[in-house]
């Protein structure tokens, strides 16, 4: 009796170690994964640091898109052709998905004609890109390599939908 008893908490044990282990954050950055429960506000970036335009363009963006009452926290990276758009939409907001992200988009066309942007309420991509903003920081980080990376994230927005 002692012994069953024994194994019952040595399975559970087991168990639980491995529910455990198997919620590591992997290689997430703190801010990606602050994210996920509140707002962290990223800078707007561009994959040309040196290229003025391309910042003061993720700027404007990141203020329009921020100026939305439904929006709760926006990330938006300028490459060489795209411009990411990645934003957060309020809990009690979220009924008015389709609606909202029409209504950015045709912002966005009405603001900026002749830019392209790929807009995106998804979680993955939004954090994706917080990451990517956080790596780009770094001096170091070759702007080729940004860019190779904001197209992964962009293609991995089209695979979803």
């Amino acid at each position: 009796m002692n012994i069953k008893r024994t194994l019952k908490i040595l399975a559970v044990l087991l168990l639980l170690g491995f529910g455990v282990a198997g919620c590591s954050f992997g290689k997430t950055s703190p801010e990606s994964r602050a994210s996920m429960i509140q707002s962290v506000n990223p800078a707007p970036g561009a994959t040309n640091d040196l290229e003025e335009k391309d910042l003061k363009l993720a700027a404007k963006v990141k203020k329009d898109i921020a100026e939305l009452d439904e929006i709760f926290d926006v990330a938006v990276i300028a490459g060489k052709k795209d411009t990411l758009v990645a934003y957060k939409v309020k809990h009690m907001k979220r009924f008015g998905m389709k609606r909202i992200e029409k209504e950015i988009n045709k912002k966005l066309e009405k603001n900026y004609p002749g830019e392209n942007f790929i807009v995106s309420s998804d979680f993955k991509i939004f954090i994706e890109t917080v990451e990517l903003r956080e790596r780009m920081k770094d001096p170091t980080y070759p702007d080729k390599k940004a860019e190779e990376e904001l197209q992964r994230i962009i293609s991995l927005k089209k695979e979803m939908t």
